[in-house]
């Protein structure tokens, strides 16, 4: 049995003429407005409103921004505009300690306190504690005891 699988799925069908619905809708939107402007407002102030709402009516209808529609663009930067921002990276001034201060104290041994698990940091404890303490601990699973190095 044979299906048609229809092509082109992409494509928006042509409605009015070569336009297609929201092109048709977009171009009329403005026309009324402009018409309205014009009926209500004096004509120096009409005319340059008129321009920037045809001009906008138009990208809206045929203006495409990297293969996306112009409205998209526009929805996206009232997005940005409108929301919440965090900003995160903030510069502190960090000051230089001299080397003597530095080599008078004793050394501190980094742990990091975040990991994914308690048995993690437990493992990380025992490793740097042998390293300190000069105990070996014992790898035998049936002995769980410590034994001391010579």
């Amino acid at each position: 049995m044979q299906f048609q699988v229809p092509q082109f799925i992409e494509i928006e069908d042509k409605v009015f003429g070569p336009l297609t619905i929201k092109q048709f809708l977009y171009l009329a939107g403005g026309a009324g407005l402009s018409y309205l402007l014009y009926a209500l407002l004096p004509s120096y102030v009409s005319y340059i409103l008129i321009l920037l709402i045809m001009g906008f009516a138009l990208a809206l209808a045929f203006y495409k921004v990297n293969g996306k529609a112009f409205i998209l663009v526009v929805e996206a930067a009232f997005n940005y505009v409108f929301s919440k921002k965090l900003y995160i990276w903030k510069k502190q001034d960090k000051q230089i300690e001299k080397k003597e201060e530095l080599a008078s104290e004793e050394p501190v041994l980094y742990v990091p306190k975040l990991s994914d698990s308690k048995l993690k940091d437990l493992a990380w404890s025992l490793d740097v504690n042998e390293k300190t303490s000069g105990t070996i601990y014992s790898k035998d699973t049936k002995t769980l005891g410590r034994r001391e190095t010579n």
